[in-house]
């Protein structure tokens, strides 16, 4: 039990507050006794097991410059001084588990508190020998209770403030340090500077040397420049007078620069009306400020040259305009160039005219004929309508593939597929497929062909394709009932062809234009021959992809047109190559019916190609997307895919792998039925595991063809006892 006069420390006429501080603090006179101002509270620790002490010594203590931090054990004081710093603490002895003796000795041997001033305060120990221990255990005052709020105000404030000049003399003598130490740095600055400043005085001088050297060498480049430009370049006063000309000024006028600098603006030897030009457009620059462009023509060695010159205006330092720069550029070609593309335009302009001229041609009977077709029931009309109706569409047809090939061969996309010809065979089939125009026209043709064997390495479609051109073009040109002789021979190392016929004729200045595209004698829209103007183009262009040459030749207009082409024949490699087959040579065909698959998203092409299969006596069945395709293929087992690639959402070739990948239809035979023929489609296709390429329109020749590539077999009708019922999908009729 401890003892009551453990409270007997509470100076008379000092009150504890009912919250455990003073309700107002004393104000402290100022005087010895009053702990001197400073920046930041001092920090005094307070411990005491005894709530109403600490409340005391807060009380005596309370001060706008003390942070009073209380602890009611020796455990939380040492929390505190490991937290804080204090200034001084004020320790109770007796204390309940660690006492105030072995607290302070704690304090006393940790570094960062052994120099905190201890105060101890007692009730019961005054004998000298306890004094003693308080003061080994490293206290440095001994105060019994009661206590004397004065004595220990004055003892408080004397630690405070010994802890205020040791923290300000710590801080000077940082400040002192870093005052050394900024000295130093500057000094070392100082002296960096000072070698900094010596050796960019060095390298400025260096860099104007270097500059005027730079400035040296620019002049001379830019003299080098002017000189040798084949601008014409001159510079004039504001009072008209040339006061630097280059080199080439010098050549275009004939004269020396002396007696050409300072001309009066009357002096110069140039005509009239361009003297006038000029004076009034620089005198424009000098009283506008601006930039001017004129353009002249000017008489050069017999001929006249085309120039276009820009005058610039160069200011003054006052902002006025000093001098006007003329540079004048010979444009002659560029002129050249802008009405050669001008031309062009207009050939461009008259092809497409021509184009929908052309397309509406074979469009109008076509329709008109379909008109016709449902309005009679002759059998004899439907036979000659349909007869005209054909031969109209393969106009067309013939017109669209003009195009497709001279587009794919001016980009590049047309590679030959050479192999031993025989010349004569090919001019035979040539022959064949241009008859129709010339029997039309009621022309008599005359053939003259190599009765030996000669053979040239060339593709030989694209070789009779030349063959045609030329004789329908020959047909096309030559009025009704005239003459056409086409003759072929081997000269020399060369394969000489030759077309004669007695047409309209082309005017000498054409015979080289008429290779151009787009190009036709006396082109007319109300004409009766058609045509594109590409036909020839195109002969020439095969013919060159051959290595060889073509030229026209003709008397003038209404004497004919001979139209000879040149290849060239290589040394026999060896002998025992067989020339292949012509054109056009029929392959043998399998009769037998098939199941087949159509596919195309344009219903009436699937139901048209449907019709005449069904007719033929094939087992036909439509879809009209990718996957309606393969859920018929599925079910169907189809012999033959006629497969469109344009399909909508998944394509005719992703059909294809699915089709390749799938048992039930991984044997058939798939043919692609599209618009697009150039090589890369065919890549495509064949990637995908496609096993035909046709390009649309397609004719019936060429679906025979097709199923002329699968395996003779038995109709699927004799095998139909013996196959099991299978489910079919819904058939497209």
């Amino acid at each position: 039990m401890r003892d009551s006069t453990r409270n007997e420390g509470i100076p008379e006429g000092v009150p504890p507050a009912a919250s455990g501080r003073p309700a107002a603090a004393p104000e402290c006179p100022p005087g010895p006794d009053a702990p001197p101002a400073g920046d930041e509270p001092i920090g005094i620790l307070l411990v005491d097991d005894e709530p109403r002490n600490l409340t005391v010594l807060e009380t005596v203590l309370d001060h706008p410059d003390y942070r009073l931090v209380r602890a009611v054990s020796a455990e939380q004081a040492l929390l505190a001084l490991v937290a804080d710093e204090f200034a001084v603490l004020i320790v109770d002895i007796q204390m309940p588990g660690m006492s105030g003796l072995e607290l302070a000795h704690m304090v006393k041997q940790r570094k960062k508190t052994a120099c905190i001033p201890i105060i101890f305060l007692t009730a019961h120990y005054g004998e000298d020998r306890h004094v003693l221990d308080g003061y080994g255990a490293g206290g440095v005052d001994y105060l019994h209770k009661p206590i004397e709020p004065s004595i220990l105000k004055s003892k408080v404030a004397v630690f405070a403030d010994l802890h205020r000049k040791s923290r300000e003399v710590a801080r000077a003598n940082e400040a002192l340090r870093e005052e050394v130490s900024a000295r130093r740095h500057a000094e070392e600055q100082l002296r960096q500077l000072n070698e900094e400043l010596e050796r960019r005085v060095a390298d400025r001088t260096a860099d104007l040397v270097r500059a005027n050297e730079a400035l040296a060498r620019r002049e001379a480049e830019l003299r080098s420049l002017a000189e040798n430009s084949p601008d014409i370049l001159a510079r004039f006063d504001a009072a008209l007078r040339p006061i630097f000309v280059n080199a080439a000024a010098e050549k275009v006028l004939g004269r020396p620069r002396e007696a050409i600098l300072g001309l009066a603006a009357g002096e110069a030897e140039v005509p009239g009306p361009l003297r006038l030009q000029w004076q009034q457009a620089l005198r424009a620059v000098f009283a506008s400020r601006r930039a001017r462009a004129i353009e002249f023509d000017f008489p050069l060695r017999g001929k006249t040259r085309h120039y276009a010159t820009r005058l610039i205006p160069e200011a003054s330092p006052t902002g006025e305009v000093a001098t006007v720069l003329a540079v004048t550029q010979d444009v002659t070609e560029l002129k050249r160039t802008e009405e050669a593309l001008q031309h062009a335009d207009r050939r461009k302009d008259e092809f497409l005219a021509t184009l929908a001229h052309e397309l509406r041609n074979p469009l109008a009977p076509i329709r008109t004929g379909l008109h016709l077709l449902g309005l009679s029931q002759d059998p004899d009309l439907a036979t000659r309508t349909r007869e005209m109706m054909n031969r109209q569409l393969s106009h067309m047809v013939r017109l669209i593939d003009d195009l497709l090939d001279i587009s794919r061969i001016t980009s590049g996309k047309v590679t030959l597929r050479k192999e031993q010809v025989s010349l004569r065979a090919v001019a035979e089939a040539a022959v064949e497929a241009s008859r129709p125009a010339i029997e039309a026209a009621r022309h008599a043709l005359s053939l003259d062909l190599p009765a030996e064997r000669v053979t040239l390495p060339a593709d030989p479609t694209r070789l009779a394709q030349v063959i045609t051109n030329l004789l329908t073009n020959a047909a096309k040109y030559t009025p009704e009932g005239g003459r056409i002789e086409l003759s072929a021979a081997g000269e020399g190392r060369e394969a000489v062809i030759r077309v004669r016929d007695t047409g309209m004729g082309i005017p000498p200045a054409m015979l080289e234009e008429v290779f151009e595209m787009f190009t036709q004698v006396n082109r007319t829209l109300d004409r009766a021959q058609g045509g594109l103007g590409i036909g020839l183009a195109l002969v020439k262009r095969l013919v060159e992809l051959h290595g060889g040459a073509i030229a026209a030749a003709s008397d003038g207009l209404g004497l004919g047109s001979t139209f000879t082409v040149r290849i060239p024949i290589p040394e026999p490699a060896g002998a025992g190559e067989s020339p292949a087959a012509p054109p056009g040579a029929p392959a043998s065909t399998s009769r037998a019916a098939r199941r087949v698959l159509v596919v195309d998203d344009n219903e009436d092409m699937a139901e048209v190609l449907a019709g005449v299969l069904r007719l033929a006596g094939h087992e036909v069945r439509t879809a009209l997307d990718g996957p309606g395709a393969l859920e018929e293929a599925r079910s169907f087992r189809a012999d033959v895919v006629f497969l469109d690639i344009g399909l909508p959402g998944m394509s005719g070739y992703e059909v294809a792998r699915r089709l390749r990948r799938d048992p039930a239809s991984g044997d058939a035979l798939i043919v692609a039925l599209t618009g697009g023929g150039l090589d890369e489609d065919k890549r495509q296709a064949k990637e995908a595991g496609i096993d035909l390429h046709l390009t649309k329109p397609v004719e019936f020749p060429q679906i025979e063809e097709a199923f002329s590539r699968l395996p003779r077999r038995e109709p699927p009708a004799a095998k139909a006892a013996g196959r099991a019922a299978a489910p079919r999908g819904k058939t497209r009729r």
